[in-house]
């Protein structure tokens, strides 16, 4: 059974891809073409009916960053069960706030590579 990138989000995904929030577009600049210890990410990278920020394949992890929208009653449940769905798959996730990213990005990406299985 296919569960990456299934045809029926590829517009999406591209939307999100152009239209990136400013914290996404910091990180990327980090992880893109293999920067972060040489680990291959992807940018909204769809799983099942999840679209994933960030997407490093070779250690099965997913990076979200979360804005305010992430915060309500609403939004916390819908990351619960997408952390359970993917966590069911074998794709571990960590999340950061979008805040965290201008102001500690350092740790964050400590906190990436920790998450490396290697």
């Amino acid at each position: 059974m296919k569960l990456n990138n299934l045809p029926k989000l590829k517009d999406k995904r591209l939307q999100l891809r152009k239209t990136l929030t400013p914290a996404e577009a910091k990180l990327w600049t980090l992880l893109k073409n293999n920067q972060l210890e040489g680990r291959k990410f992807r940018r909204q990278h769809s799983v099942g009916n999840y679209i994933i920020d960030f997407y490093c394949p070779s250690e099965k992890l997913a990076i979200e960053l979360d804005g305010a929208g992430h915060f309500t009653e609403e939004g916390m449940a819908y990351d619960e069960e997408r952390t359970e769905v993917l966590n069911s798959i074998g794709i571990k996730v960590i999340r950061f706030e979008n805040e965290t990213v201008f102001k500690f990005l350092d740790h964050v990406l400590e906190e990436i590579k920790r998450n490396f299985k290697i």
